[in-house]
């Protein structure tokens, strides 16, 4: 797997959200540099696997829809007579 790439623009989003986060929840001070080190964390060692069940939650539609192909198919199917 590739290793996930976020945008500066939501690195910096995500950095705030989690140091307001742990100050709000446990009065833990972090600063920009430290909060996206943090997030660099969070990201190697549980990014994979939100984005794996991402994935299996994505077949699983993909294999909504292709059932709902083939019944879709099989109705316009004509008949065929010996």
């Amino acid at each position: 797997m590739s290793k996930i790439e976020l945008s500066k623009e939501t690195r910096v989003l995500l950095a705030r959200k989690l140091a307001k986060h742990l100050k709000s929840e446990n009065d833990v001070d972090l600063g920009g540099f430290e909060a996206e080190f943090l997030l660099d964390y969070i990201a190697e060692t549980l990014g994979p696997y939100f984005y794996n069940q991402g994935l299996e939650d994505a077949q699983a539609i993909f294999r909504e829809k292709m059932e709902a192909v083939s019944d879709a198919l099989y109705v316009i199917e004509k008949p065929i007579t010996p």
